[in-house]
């Protein structure tokens, strides 16, 4: 995968010529990191233009920017698409997809701590909100598990498997095994649905409602079934359906 940092520089001499458009450039970025610094709020194509600029800071990152918005449908699309899929927008080398991930990866990282430090069930939005910034624009469906101790505190945050663009493998027999090896007093099912809605279907039911029974003979509780998707979240406990 080609970088973009490997192009010629703005102030090369087969850049002749270009002295104002990257004084112009420069003085727009600082505008940006002024708005930035002081609390001003940049918008979202703003956003990740700079973060762009700081990767390939001899480029109009702009232009960029809104490609990539345009390409994967707002800022959250973008923040989780993977390396491969960003790479093959024009203009998005290593360093640039790079920077991308470390943003995503660094914002992951907050919101897991806020749902670690306490009890999970007292704590329901922040998961949420952690679950919503990791899962809800995943292309491939992805199911995980949730194990928590007899506070309900998180002891485990695990992917179980990764299915095609509409089905993740979900076996109860491991999910159970995994939680008695674990120790887990209860457990939260998660999983996406890469459309975008995220109604369950009558297998998302059926699975859900096999994991509760069999844990609740050997004493772990299912407190819930989480789907996410980019139109929002259901859950089954919620809804009556567990």
């Amino acid at each position: 995968m080609a970088d973009i940092d490997s192009t010629p520089s703005l102030f090369s001499p087969d850049n002749a010529g270009t002295a104002p458009a990257a004084s112009d450039n420069q003085g727009h970025r600082a505008r940006l990191r002024e708005r930035l610094l002081t609390g001003g709020g940049l918008l979202d194509h703003e956003l990740i233009e700079y973060l762009l600029a700081l990767a390939i800071p001899r480029r109009d990152t702009k232009p960029l920017a809104k490609a990539l918005l345009r390409e994967f449908g707002g800022i959250g699309g973008v923040l989780t698409a993977d390396a491969e899929a960003l790479g093959r927008v024009a203009g998005m080398g290593e360093t640039a997809t790079a920077a991308v991930k470390i943003a995503h990866a660094a914002a992951i990282r907050l919101l897991q701590a806020g749902v670690a430090e306490r009890p999970v069930l007292a704590n329901w939005q922040a998961l949420l909100d952690y679950l919503r910034a990791d899962m809800a624009h995943h292309a491939i469906e992805r199911f995980r598990v949730l194990h928590l101790n007899s506070k309900n505190m998180l002891i485990r945050d695990e992917v179980m498997s990764e299915g095609s663009i509409d089905q993740a493998a979900v076996h109860v027999r491991e999910v159970i095994r995994r939680a008695i090896d674990l120790g887990s007093a209860a457990i939260i099912l998660v999983h996406n649905h890469p459309s975008g809605d995220p109604s369950p279907s009558r297998a998302d039911i059926d699975v859900t409602r096999a994991i509760a029974d069999v844990g609740k003979r050997l004493g772990i509780i299912v407190h819930d079934h989480i789907i996410m998707g980019t139109g929002g979240h259901v859950s089954l406990r919620a809804q009556g359906l567990i």
